[in-house]
């Protein structure tokens, strides 16, 4: 595989014989960033490489205020605290003068050189394995680094007990035997959410959950799409029967999802769906740098003297921190207890 391009490595593209390129595979959609899932905040230059991303909670009641008496004294509660880190990506690919002056296959080769889009990707897949190892505390990304992915509690953002600071009152936000998305699963994860949804005083709080997440596996696309566009309940004999459901959730698909470490096909992974809220979402990705390509020209920094190699290189730097559970309800939808 080549990572320069020469007239060695890629002859075909200044042979005397002409070629018809077929279109190279697209590249499926980046879908997390812009899903609601995640907020987005801009890294501020020069000021460091790390962020605290704190919660606090003001109790949720008021108190009685008996006449003459002083009024009862608010009581607030900090919650626990992520330390979003921020990590730099980037790849080079190099092109040489021969290749410049001799490709007869220009548009190929701007294709070929854009790797910019492979920093846009990598940060839709590091925040679609939020949502892939929802389970896990940690795992190993495709560099080979370990990816902290807890909560401020320190378990998993999908956990049966998570704790609050200022209560003993845990609450769940993965559901009892992981089943498919279905009517009855969605009621009960629903359910589950209504039951589960407190503060750090462990009090009940309401709130409004209007996604509905998943991979992009068809069969639970299209029982999502049943269940949100069905004009009547779609488990009614009868056609006058409302569909509880019609658009009471956006369908969020997220194709990266059920993929290993390495971004490689994980079908394991294909049943993962939930709800989620994006007005009360904690998970935020931090953009110090946006994916970049920075295109050479003769004499520039990107042309190295000796050889006159062209390097194209592709940028970006950004950090993930996710500091609750308490907005998201998941499912791995493949039955386990």
């Amino acid at each position: 595989m080549a990572t320069q391009l020469n007239t060695m490595t890629l002859s075909d593209f200044t042979r005397l014989a002409d070629f018809i390129w077929v279109t190279a595979l697209e590249s499926v959609k980046s879908s997390a960033r812009g899903s609601g899932l995640f907020k987005t905040t801009t890294f501020p230059a020069n000021s460091g490489d790390t962020r605290d991303f704190n919660e606090i909670d003001l109790q949720e009641y008021g108190s009685v205020k008996d006449e003459g008496d002083d009024a009862e004294q608010a009581l607030v509660q900090l919650g626990y605290t992520k330390t979003l880190k921020l990590t730099r990506f980037g790849n080079d690919i190099p092109i040489t003068w021969e290749m410049r002056h001799r490709n007869k296959y220009e548009d190929v080769v701007n294709r070929v050189t854009n790797v910019a889009k492979m920093q846009t990707n990598r940060m839709d897949l590091d925040l679609s394995h939020r949502i892939t190892f929802a389970t896990a505390t940690s795992y190993t990304d495709k560099d080979g680094r370990t990816v902290a992915t807890t909560t401020g509690d320190g378990y998993a953002l999908a956990y049966s007990a998570h704790e609050v600071r200022g209560s003993a009152t845990t609450y769940r936000n993965i559901l009892a035997n992981n089943p498919q998305l279905s009517t009855g699963a969605l009621e009960n994860m629903e359910k589950m959410k209504v039951e589960n949804t407190i503060n750090q005083f462990g009090e009940k709080m309401a709130m409004n959950f209007d996604l509905l997440f998943l991979t992009d596996d068809p069969n639970t696309n299209n029982t999502a799409r049943q269940l949100m566009q069905a004009t009547a309940d779609i488990s009614a004999p009868n056609e006058g029967v409302p569909n509880v459901y019609k658009a009471k959730y956006k369908i969020v698909s997220l194709p990266r999802v059920a993929t290993d470490a390495s971004g490689a096909v994980d079908s394991t992974k294909a049943k993962y769906w939930g709800i989620a809220s994006s007005t009360m979402s904690t998970a935020t990705l931090s953009v110090e740098q946006e994916p970049t390509l920075e295109a050479p020209s003769a004499g520039s920094n990107a042309e190295e003297f000796s050889t006159e190699d062209w390097t194209f290189k592709g940028r970006t730097s950004y950090g993930i921190v996710i500091v609750n559970g308490c907005w998201i309800g998941f499912s791995k939808g493949n039955g386990d207890a």
